[in-house]
């Protein structure tokens, strides 16, 4: 391909950056470590992507996006479209539940209808999330997952942070980089508490002084984390 059609990292970031806002120039060369892309090399050593490179990350991006696929199982389908196959229908695990509703604006906007209700057993958690058991017990041996109070069956976050701890096992993230998240946690839920005391107080209601703080704290946390990314 003459080296007009190539261009530089910076401009494939810019290329696939309406479908998959959250890419950044981190994530293209971590996929380049994980030989999942091979881009040229220009003469001073700067990374040049030719048209095929870039669909090739845009397939890589679609299917962790849609369809949660580990590292290892797209590694598979590249190397069967690289021989002239066609990788399979994937059946990975669904995406993790929706965040919650954003705070109602001033006007008391109407709340979102409230997601459907989760109820997995152990065998169906593991199923649904992709967790390697061997993981999944240690988290429960730190009691970051944990099934449902006074029930045997796992709820919407047991499910979440599940599909959280096996997409983190493709970054080199295991289960001590979930308790430094989990200590995070631990220190909102304490100022979510500390707020909650005078509302519950005045209003006789602490478990909606809590959620509504809760609800506040979790959109501040991802905003912020945002905003330290891009600065």
């Amino acid at each position: 391909m003459p080296s007009a059609q190539l261009v530089g990292i910076g401009r494939v970031v810019e290329t696939l950056k309406t479908e998959f806002p959250d890419i950044t120039i981190s994530k293209i060369r971590f996929l380049e470590t994980e030989g999942l892309v091979s881009p040229e090399r220009a003469p001073s050593g700067y990374r040049k992507y030719s048209l095929a490179d870039i669909d090739r990350l845009r397939y890589i991006l679609r299917v962790q996006r849609d369809q949660y696929l580990p590292l290892k199982v797209i590694r598979e389908h590249l190397e069967m479209m690289d021989a002239g196959q066609r990788p399979p229908a994937a059946e990975g695990p669904p995406p993790p539940p929706a965040p919650a509703p954003a705070p109602a604006g001033p006007a008391g906007a109407p709340a979102q209808r409230a997601p459907r209700t989760v109820r997995l057993t152990r065998r169906e958690l593991i199923r649904e999330s992709g967790l390697p058991e061997a993981t999944l017990i240690e988290l429960e041996r730190q009691q970051m997952v944990l099934p449902r109070r006074n029930s045997m069956y796992y709820g919407r976050d047991a499910l979440m942070i599940c599909v959280v701890a096996r997409r983190l096992q493709d970054y080199g993230m295991d289960t001590r980089h979930m308790r430094a998240i989990r200590q995070a946690a631990e220190h909102e839920v304490g100022l979510i508490e500390q707020g909650a005391q005078p509302l519950s107080r005045r209003n006789g209601d602490d478990g909606q002084a809590i959620a509504e703080l809760a609800n506040l704290v979790v959109h501040a946390h991802a905003a912020l984390v945002q905003t330290i990314l891009e600065h």
